[in-house]
């Protein structure tokens, strides 16, 4: 389709390759969906799941909720944010995570960051994701 959005992954050959993340995502021509951050709230407001893999799964399904929602597919997050509350929980967990992100989102990675965060908005929130996309 001429003039279509399309996400391009750049990872420069020098760098260290990239595990579950895209250094960098560039977007040509597309319109931007900004996501506010979701964490694995249910419908009703109460977080569900007790560890990091399954509250991951929850928020990454709300947030491709909204992208949908927004009229973007979940192959158009260009860039996400992970806060977690403990980086070395989210770490341990990182290959049960990447098989999450892929069975939801497929293989490829957005332009990506995970933040250290003492606590979030949710107290009992072990993660929350933002992200960035380009509707197409």
């Amino acid at each position: 389709m001429a003039g279509a959005a399309r996400l391009e992954r750049i990872n420069p050959p020098h760098l260290a390759p990239p595990t579950g993340f895209s250094h960098a995502v560039r977007a040509t021509p597309g319109t931007l969906v900004f996501l506010a951050g979701q964490t694995a709230l249910d419908g009703s407001g109460r977080i569900v799941g007790t560890g990091i893999v399954e509250q991951f799964e929850r928020a990454l399904t709300n947030l491709l909720a909204v992208a949908a929602a927004s009229g973007a597919a979940a192959a158009d997050i260009a860039k996400l944010t992970v806060f977690a509350v403990d980086i070395a929980d989210y770490r341990h967990h990182a290959r049960d995570i990447g098989r999450v992100w892929k069975r939801l989102v497929g293989a490829e990675y957005p332009a990506m960051a995970v933040i250290g965060a003492t606590r979030l908005w949710d107290e009992t929130a072990l993660v929350e994701l933002e992200g960035i996309a380009v509707v197409r």
